[in-house]
Parts: C-alpha cells; structure tokens; sequence
C-alpha cells in the first residue's frame, strides 16, 4: 500500500477543490491517501478587509512564521512514498500559513527524504513563489519532483479586478454580472484530475524523473515570458517595502501601509504596462534567454547560487 499525503491550506476552498479532484485519479485499493490542514492558531480572515490585507504584506513576504496547530500525531509519525503541497500565493509569496509549515521543526520528520509535488492557484504571478518553495524544500531535504501551477486566464488588469472583488466580498462571482468569474476556471478545476494519471504512474513504479516531463504534457504548467520580468521586479521593490514595514508598529505602519496601498495600485496600474511594452520591443533580441528562462521555470530544478 503506497501512503500519499495532501498538505494544504486553503482561505477560499479552491485549492483543496483543486487537490481533491487531483487526487480522486491516484487513490485506490493500492493508494492510500491522507489530509492535512495547516490552522493557523490566529487565523487568517476571509472575506478580508482591506486593512487586514495589506497588514500582513511585510510578514508574508518576509516569510516570517506565524504560530499553527499541532500536526496531528498520527500525521507526524508516518511516512509518506508521496507528499502533495497545495499552496497559495501572497504578496508574490507562498502563504503565511505554508510558510511557517515549511519552516517548523516538526515538517522535518514528513519531508526528509520525501517525494514532493507542489500544486499552487494563483491570479498569474507564482515563479518567484515556487523558487521560494524550492528552497524552503531543499533546506528540509525533500526531493521535488514535480509542480502543477494553475492561474486565473484572465488578462492582467481584467484579474486584478476580478481577485479583489473576490478576495474583500468572500464570493467568487462575476463582478456586476458581466465580469469574468476569480480565481482559476471552474473547467480548469474540474479537469484537475488528469494531472493524478501521471502522478499515479510514477508513484507506484517510484519513477519520478520524468514526471515533471509528463505533467507539462498535458497543461501542468503555463510560464507567462512577460510576467517572469514583473515578478522578479516585483520582488526586489517588495524586499524594500516589507524591511521598512517590518519595523513600523501601530498608527505609524497603518499610514504607511496606506502608502504602500497606493504604490502598488501604481505599480499594477502603470509599472507593469511600462514592463510589458519593453518585454515586446526586446522579445527578439531576448529570445534565446526568454525561452532558457520559460524552460527553467516550468521545471522543478533549483539554481545555484
């Protein structure tokens, strides 16, 4: 009997949706499938209100763990062929919730020597997230071995829209009736399950070394070349936001979180068009880069640094 366990949290429910439709093509009489949720011991709101949202931008981004549930004794003590991680991205970072999971001593005992595949829902930015997972995932001495990225298919400006609409009023409707629906498609998390048939394979030959081959085969991934600038921009804009937050307490990091609100309705709104049009006008010259970087990111490999 192969043992596989499902680690995830889920604010909205459409990632365990996701991770459950995944699974339902691996689990039969020879797999064995577990649940485990991270619970944040404070927990995170949702719907969340706009002061709650930007306020756990710097711990996020900083990956600063955050306190959590014990992991049940009969989760911790076994071992896994097989773990599944589900996350979320926050502030171009894996969720609070993950993180503090990922960096626990207790997540030591699951994941040393462990098979992981990581499977993530995200608006469309998540690259420089997975390579913050590829660390966390090193350091813990697991072997990554394969990644599902799902992404919201909207165009840019079209999602943001659409996310806060979900995210700060809790349903994922279409805003004013004539809005696409958040988050990732309904046919997109419906159809999940194929992704399980290449899991399975490998999990019962214990064959991984082409699984991430097989899951981009069929749509497991999708890297975006003209966000791959945006994230790590992104990200370096971000390390200095979050290090100045970081040491801001009480009225005084509540007006400066309202500037922070205000540079990133800047840098969604106006940046990241500049962004795309020099991304266009240097596709040609860029090209061989572009598609070594496209190749890299789709793949469950770590550069060196």
């Amino acid at each position: 009997m192969k043992e596989v366990l499902v680690i995830y949290y889920s604010q909205t429910g459409q990632l365990f949706d996701i991770l459950k439709n995944i699974s339902s093509s691996i689990s039969d009489a020879n797999v064995n499938i577990s649940y485990y949720e991270i619970v944040p011991k404070k927990k995170f709101p949702f719907p969340w209100t706009e002061t709650e949202f930007y306020n756990a931008f710097p711990e996020t981004f900083l990956q600063i763990p955050a306190p959590f549930e014990t992991i049940p004794a009969e989760i911790l003590h076994k071992k896994y062929d097989l773990i599944i991680l589900g996350y979320t991205t926050w502030y171009l970072t894996p969720s609070i919730p993950i993180n503090s999971f990922l960096k626990s001593q207790e997540s030591n005992n699951l994941l040393a020597n462990t098979p992981v595949i990581t499977v993530s829902a995200n608006r469309n930015m998540w690259i420089m997230a997975q390579e913050k997972i590829k660390k966390l995932l090193v350091a813990k001495n697991a072997r990554l071995v394969g990644n599902i990225a799902l992404v919201d298919r909207n165009i840019n400006h079209i999602s943001v829209i659409t996310i806060v609409h979900w995210l700060m009023g809790g349903e994922k409707t279409k805003m004013l009736g004539i809005f696409p629906k958040p988050g990732v498609s309904d046919e997109d998390i419906d159809t999940a399950s194929r992704f399980g048939i290449p899991i399975k394979n490998a999990l019962l030959q214990n064959k991984y070394s082409n699984l991430q081959d097989n899951l981009l085969e069929i749509g497991a991934v999708n890297v975006e070349p003209s966000l791959i600038a945006t994230d790590i921009r992104g990200n370096i804009v971000f390390t200095k936001w979050a290090n100045h937050l970081i040491k801001k307490e009480g009225e005084e990091r509540k007006k400066w979180l309202v500037f922070f609100k205000y540079y990133l309705l800047f840098a969604i709104w106006l940046i990241a068009p500049i962004v795309f049009i020099v991304f266009l006008l240097t596709y040609i010259p860029m090209y061989r880069r572009i598609q070594k970087d496209k190749a890299y990111y789709s793949s469950v490999a770590l550069k060196q640094d």
